[in-house]
């Protein structure tokens, strides 16, 4: 499964970029707006890749107990 830290750090960079593009959109500064909607997309997509990881190693495992039997 993907390691706990990079899960939180993810959501960390998340929680970043939603803040910046508040504070971006409040002061009116459109580069920091698109910058905190720019690093929500990555950390999304880094999200998903540790979903598909934890997926994968479920199905391997289920399969490799399927073999044990």
């Amino acid at each position: 499964m993907s390691d706990a830290s990079d899960k939180l750090k993810h959501q960390a960079e998340e929680a970043v970029g939603a803040a910046k593009e508040k504070t971006g959109a409040a002061t009116g500064n459109e580069r920091l707006e698109q910058e905190g909607r720019a690093d929500q997309a990555e950390s999304q997509a880094k999200q998903t890749a540790d979903q598909a990881k934890d997926k994968l190693k479920e199905g391997v495992d289920r399969l490799k107990g399927a073999f044990k039997r």
